[in-house]
């Protein structure tokens, strides 16, 4: 049996929607992050870091595994399950391209802006209005992608899984802003997805 310790952020779906669309067996507990639940000893035994998610396979590989971070977990699950890390090398190597470069661009951006940038004890609108300018950048060379493949590796793949609930959780400024139709359209494909659907709605 395999236990998420998640929530609802774009970090804690990335888990509960590649262990949805896998098919394996699982199940979902919810860590509520603002009530500081992470930093409950009990979480900590689990991460030391205090942030979810935290994955734990009781049939891991040589026991018992506890995985935190939402891009190993990722890896994880699809390896587990044999799907989503496309076989042709090609295809392979642009999936694994786009998960890194989603991660460290985009997410990064999404996060710096979105809730580290909140949390500093200085506020600049400069600085604001540069990471604004860095997401859309980022933003802009996945829409330019998109435009020549139906998805990030042409198939759908680890890549897609990793940046889909930062742009769920952005949809309606990405959508507004008129400026990326070809990610708008990868949006709605993926979100056609019941497994995905019900990855993201696992704690409605």
């Amino acid at each position: 049996m395999i236990t998420i310790y998640s929530d609802a952020t774009p970090n804690g779906y990335r888990a509960t929607v590649i262990l949805e669309e896998s098919g394996l067996e699982h199940e979902v507990v919810r860590i509520d992050t603002e009530k500081g639940e992470q930093r409950q000893e009990s979480f900590l035994a689990l991460n030391p870091a205090g942030a979810i998610p935290v994955l734990v396979d009781e049939n891991g590989p040589g026991g018992t595994l506890r995985l935190p971070q939402s891009g190993a977990i990722v890896l994880y699950v699809a390896e587990k399950c044999r799907r989503f890390v496309p076989s042709t090398p090609r295809q392979r190597a642009y999936a694994y391209q786009w998960f890194y470069q989603i991660g460290t661009d985009i997410t990064s951006a999404s996060s710096w802006i979105f809730n580290h940038a909140r949390a500093m004890p200085v506020k600049d609108s400069r600085n604001e209005a540069w990471l604004q300018n860095r997401l859309a950048s980022a933003l802009s060379v996945a829409d330019k992608w998109l435009g020549d493949h139906e998805y990030f590796a042409d198939e759908v793949s680890i890549a897609d899984f990793l940046l889909y609930p930062n742009y769920w959780f952005r949809r309606s400024a990405i959508e507004a802003s008129g400026m990326f139709p070809n990610l708008c359209r990868w949006g709605e494909a993926m979100t056609a997805r019941p497994a995905l659907t019900r990855g993201m709605s696992v704690f409605s």
